[in-house]
């Protein structure tokens, strides 16, 4: 059985890839990429790559040879229609190469009314999957706590949280536990063949007071809460090119719509999500 991941030289399909290695033989993995450059270091351990162009269906249709199962990784584009012509194009080289079985990466915020600019495409996503004969499963994942880590540096500057969601809480689950999770789904036939979405999270979900308490624990230093509006936000984070957009997500979480929690991680992995406080003082210098 041969599994294809794509985004392989990314932050969470890298770990999805390692992690698959520790199950299954690396021969039965393949790495698609879009560019081989940059996979040097998978090219060294002996996976199989194949390169990819998401907006190129031809690209598609020969890396998927031979492939029984695909973990879906979607580029990172806030662009909606770039990302259904993507899933599109994913759907159609699947059919054309018979790949049965399909886990795709999903997000928390999907509720229809919920402001986030990606919000339409996590929408979509499952009913797409919905009117297709693929055996699949969605790893809808909670916001990514990794990011928290260089985050500290500011937060302690500023001596504070500044999220604008009021007294809401955000679910969170890291890159690692994320990974672990789809590659077992992958490997587990009555989750890759249950239609269903698993949303990935940590056992609890935080208030920016409590997160700020924790984060002051394990530095040292004094982390607060000071939110500032959205669109405070989005021109604060302007400069790094997607200010507008995160402003948006968090938009969505003041709605709370980032705040559920579920056991889905531990169903999948037989183990608990590692928790924020071990997380952060773990990764913390």
């Amino acid at each position: 059985m041969k599994i294809a991941v794509t985004g392989a030289t990314g932050h969470l399909g890298s770990l999805i890839v390692k992690s698959l290695s520790e199950k299954i033989d690396r021969e039965d993995i393949v790495a698609l990429v879009h560019n081989k450059n940059h996979a040097k270091d998978l090219i060294k351990e002996g996976y199989e790559i194949r390169e990819i162009d998401f907006q190129n269906v031809s690209t598609l249709n020969t890396a998927l040879q031979n492939v029984d199962t695909l973990i879906y990784v979607a580029s990172k584009t806030y662009f909606i229609f770039d990302r259904i012509r993507e899933l599109e194009n994913v759907l159609s080289a699947m059919k054309e190469n018979h790949v049965a079985s399909l886990v795709a990466m999903s997000f928390i915020a999907d509720q229809e009314d919920n402001p986030f600019v990606m919000s339409p495409f996590y929408g979509y996503l499952p009913r797409r999957l919905a009117g297709t004969k693929l055996n699949y499963a969605i790893a809808k994942n909670s916001l990514y706590a990794d990011p928290l880590i260089p985050y500290l540096p500011e937060l302690i500057e500023r001596k504070g949280l500044i999220y604008p969601i009021g007294d809401q809480e955000l679910s969170f689950i890291t890159l690692q536990d994320s990974a672990e999770a789809m590659a077992t789904m992958a490997l587990k036939p009555e989750i890759l063949q249950s239609r269903k979405s698993y949303l990935l999270t940590q056992a609890r979900s935080y208030t920016m007071p409590e997160l700020g308490k924790i984060m002051t624990k394990v530095t040292s230093h004094e982390i607060g809460y000071h939110p500032v509006s959205v669109e405070e936000f989005g021109k604060i984070y302007a400069p790094e090119g997607d200010g507008e957009e995160l402003a948006s997500m968090y938009a969505g979480g003041a709605m709370g719509y980032l705040h559920d929690l579920s056991d889905d991680f531990a169903h999948i992995t037989e183990h608990e999500p590692e928790s924020m406080e071990h997380f952060l003082a773990r990764n913390y210098y």
